[in-house]
């Protein structure tokens, strides 16, 4: 299920199942007697606490805060979508105060950094989400407006920009020859209270939510709150090796897990976003799960591990490969696969047209199965900072067709994109568009995939009316979207 519940403004994540319930950490000592110094020596590791003041001081300047601005909460939005369902209930006998002549005003924060000395900066997509407006405060005080470059809701990486030169960009380390046990330290906004550090160590790597997120996630137990989602998390060489994303909690606060995006997954989206504005990532078509201990005995493995799959989808890089469901995945280019989330690692750090090799285990005998992936069909590709307050502006989300989708609309020999997610505030709802429409012509422009979108939203006029030709449950129709 997707981690998708956000604590207040800091917009960290927070699983529903640990909302629910609070944690108890029950921590045991005991001690050790009987043992002579010798023997104490030899068996026991050297333990030193790590110094991070002079790190502190060095990487501070490099840190920001971010503060941003929205014209429309979610409560407000709660509150006129009851209104309206009452009023259409009850009537006009039922007064209700008009709450939407003052523009409710939403403020959030939290932490970026800087890559570049010409302004670029990284932060969590979950932060400016949605913006109006972003500006960005340092360490001096110093207030700059920022620019959203582009935004990744997978992976959760945000870029963004302000004007000028020489600025301390911090050096990016690499995030794969971390090791569990190594101390880190964070820098951040905790709830408001600026340039607040933090320590702890790796408490384990590539830890996988959801297919709904793209990145083997760092966990650690630092101490991060509210306001640390987008700042940076530190080896003790003050090379930056992740991005503070996210907490598990029942409280909303820090309670002892803590997770970041590796910085070379988040550099990777970083290059595509300022390049070409977007996204891009491979596809396989497959659905694997982890294998337990009944599962393995039950397809006669030594041990629990590999990917199962439970789904091929059809005209896939799969299916075209061979790959069959019931299939168990154990090798992938080479590299052991013990769990689905090793697999989907790999993948989403893939480029399309990728080559592939994977050794698998079908009714009891291994083979070896060779393909070459493509491009995501059902990807939702990240939107570059002036498509993306155009999408704002509209309120649309979309996304291509599948090859099945495609057939069921090409009897009319017609091609369009399908319309996943309607923003209740935006333009697009307001002239009638809803989730599952399938736009095949805009502004008089036909329509095939989401950039040929992108592509038509440039050339609208700043006021009036255009057209958008739409397939709904099979019945082409023409809406009159209004343009404020």
């Amino acid at each position: 299920m997707p981690i998708n519940m956000l604590t207040a403004q800091s917009k960290f994540y927070v699983p529903h199942w640990l909302k629910r319930s609070a944690l108890v950490l029950a921590v045991s000592t005991s001690m050790v007697t009987g043992v002579t110094a010798t023997a104490m020596a030899s068996a026991q590791a050297v333990v030193t606490t790590a110094d991070f003041s002079d790190l502190v001081q060095q990487v501070t300047p490099a840190v920001a805060r971010v503060n941003v601005t929205k014209t429309v909460s979610e409560a407000e939005l709660a509150k006129a979508q009851t209104a309206e369902l009452l009023r259409q209930f009850f009537g006009d006998r039922l007064r209700i105060p008009d709450q939407a002549a003052t523009p409710a005003i939403e403020h959030a924060y939290g932490t970026a950094f800087f890559v570049t000395a010409d302004g670029y900066m990284l932060t969590n997509h979950h932060v400016v989400e949605g913006a109006d407006k972003i500006t960005v405060t340092l360490n001096d005080r110093t207030e700059l407006d920022a620019t959203l470059v582009g935004s990744d809701e997978r992976s959760d990486v945000a870029v963004l920009k302000v004007s000028g030169n020489q600025f301390p960009a911090l050096p990016i380390g690499d995030s794969n020859a971390l090791k569990v046990g190594e101390p880190v330290l964070a820098i951040g906004s905790p709830f408001g209270f600026d340039y607040s550090a933090s320590a702890g160590i790796v408490s384990a790597k590539s830890r996988s939510f959801s297919r709904d997120t793209s990145v083997p996630f760092i966990q650690t137990d630092v101490a991060l709150n509210p306001g640390n989602s987008g700042g940076p998390l530190f080896n003790q060489r003050g090379e930056v090796i992740g991005i503070n994303s996210r907490i598990f909690s029942g409280t909303g606060g820090y309670m002892g897990l803590s997770f970041s995006i590796p910085i070379d997954a988040a550099m990777d989206i970083y290059e595509q976003l300022k390049t070409d504005g977007e996204v891009v990532r491979a596809y396989l078509g497959i659905y694997p799960q982890d294998i337990d201990r009944n599962l393995a005995e039950a397809y006669n493995l030594d041990r629990p591990q590999g990917a199962l799959l439970t789904r091929v989808s059809p005209d896939s890089p799969a299916q075209k490969a061979g790959l069959k469901p019931g299939d168990i995945i154990l090798q992938y280019n080479e590299v052991q696969i013990m769990r689905a989330s090793d697999l989907l690692n790999l993948l989403n750090r893939a480029k399309p047209s990728d080559s592939f090799r994977a050794q698998i285990q079908r009714n009891g005998k291994q083979m070896t199965i060779s393909g070459k992936l493509t491009y995501a069909p059902n990807d939702v590709r990240a939107q570059g900072g002036d498509q993306q307050n155009d999408e704002v502006q509209l309120g649309l989300r979309l996304r291509n067709l599948t090859a099945d989708e495609q057939a069921e609309i090409a009897v009319d020999n017609k091609t369009g994109i399908l319309v996943t997610t309607v923003d209740p505030t935006g333009l697009a709802a307001r002239s009638g568009l809803l989730a599952g429409d399938v736009i095949t012509n805009f502004h008089q422009k036909p329509i095939k995939k989401v950039t040929d979108f992108s592509s038509a939203i440039s050339s609208l006029p700043k006021k009036g009316v255009v057209t958008i030709e739409i397939i709904r449950q099979g019945i082409p129709a023409i809406i009159g979207l209004r343009i404020e």
